[in-house]
């Protein structure tokens, strides 16, 4: 399994778990930044589409057409977004099917750290983008400011000292440099992007959740299952205990740190 795979069960799983502790509070920040839009917007890589319900509502005048890599995450996004003015289309963000300057804006909420060619994915972007439009996207900030995704990604690593899985500070956690960033913007030809560091609170209401979501419903599955066929439950077992220890039996409340980056078209 790739780490752009969101296959099987995972959708519904991270959709579940996942989207309202670590999607929803960052969806309605994106949202706000879009407060009254009224162009032709494109979101990339709109997963179970959490920005993409919060967007249609900040924007009801917006045209959005969402897409994404992934035909299963489309399917779970568009049984739950009953919006009039939402599209969807499956669509590789490093090879989108759409013409020059189709679009005022184009935002994609952590997911650029999933494509293999971020070049071409911030290229694509450009492309497609009208003059004066702008590139909006958010990724998380290093998995050391991100205690929740953190404590899991230790817990399941240490079931397998000999070949631990990486994938938590590998790909969702791994792209976070703002020279790097800087540097691929611009040479897609966006202008200096703007980093704005967002700390959010994060609420799931068990630590088994947590452990569900992060351990099931993510790319991280497959390479527990590569590991051990039989080694996912065990793994969220662990995760689990590594949560309730830091955080306590009932609820967790904890905080989530991200950078929105916004480039404007030269």
């Amino acid at each position: 399994m790739t780490d752009a795979a969101f296959v099987g069960s995972i959708p519904d799983l991270y959709e579940r778990y996942l989207g309202p502790m670590l999607f929803e509070p960052y969806a309605r920040d994106m949202a706000r930044r879009f407060e009254g839009f009224e162009g032709d917007l494109l979101e990339t890589a709109a997963g179970t589409g959490r920005v993409t319900r919060a967007l249609a509502k900040a924007a009801p005048r917006a045209r959005i057409l969402a897409t994404d890599l992934n035909q299963p995450m489309l399917d779970t996004a568009a049984g739950l977004t009953p919006a009039s003015n939402v599209e969807w289309r499956q669509a590789d963000a490093q090879a989108l099917p759409f013409a020059d300057a189709s679009f005022d804006a184009v935002v994609c909420q952590f997911g650029a750290m999933f494509f293999p060619d971020k070049d071409a994915g911030f290229a694509q972007a450009r492309r497609v983008l009208r003059p004066g439009g702008r590139l909006v996207f958010s990724v998380w900030d290093d998995i050391a400011a991100n205690d929740i995704s953190r404590l899991v990604g230790e817990a399941v690593a240490e079931l397998f000292p000999k070949d631990p899985p990486r994938f938590l500070e590998r790909t969702p956690f791994g792209y976070h440099d703002h020279a790097t960033i800087t540097a691929a913007l611009k040479t897609a030809g966006f202008a200096a992007p703007q980093f704005d560091v967002v700390r959010l609170e994060l609420h799931s209401p068990c630590a088994a959740d947590a452990a569900t979501g992060l351990c099931a419903g993510t790319p991280l599955r497959g390479e527990i299952e590569a590991r051990d066929p039989e080694g996912l439950d065990a793994a969220i077992e662990a995760a689990t205990a590594a949560l309730a220890e830091a955080f306590g039996g009932g609820e967790i409340v904890d905080y989530g740190q991200a950078l929105v980056v916004s480039a404007g078209v030269t």
